[in-house]
């Protein structure tokens, strides 16, 4: 069986894309990293690292740190897929990340968006 596409995209060249999506709303490039932190548990300097190894979305949610046990408290819609429902373990961790990138662009608060 082959790993689907989206796995061997580059997380890299992925990342300014929603960088870019919160900057259009006013949000911070800050603000993208600490849910990209809060999310996987990576450091700053992991986080980066893995950027300019350009590591693939399955390595980098795969190399994680400690994924926050709070994600699963995520729920909604993304691309017409309900993130609470996706069988999938690399597939929904790829959609928590979108749907707390999606928040974070339509103005939600960051104390609601990191579920703490």
């Amino acid at each position: 069986m082959s790993i689907p596409k989206i796995y061997a995209m580059n997380f890299a060249k992925v990342y300014p894309l929603y960088v870019a999506k919160a900057e259009r709303k006013g949000r911070t490039k800050a603000e993208v990293d600490e849910i990209i932190r809060w999310l996987t548990g990576y450091e700053q300097s992991g986080l980066e690292a893995r950027l300019q190894e350009e590591t693939d979305f399955e390595s980098f949610f795969d190399q994680s740190p400690r994924l926050n046990p709070l994600r699963k408290k995520i729920t909604g819609v993304v691309c017409g897929v309900r993130v609470e429902e996706i069988e999938e373990e690399t597939m929904r961790e790829i959609r928590y990340l979108d749907k707390l990138i999606d928040e974070l662009a339509k103005g939600k608060p960051m104390v609601k968006i990191l579920r703490d």
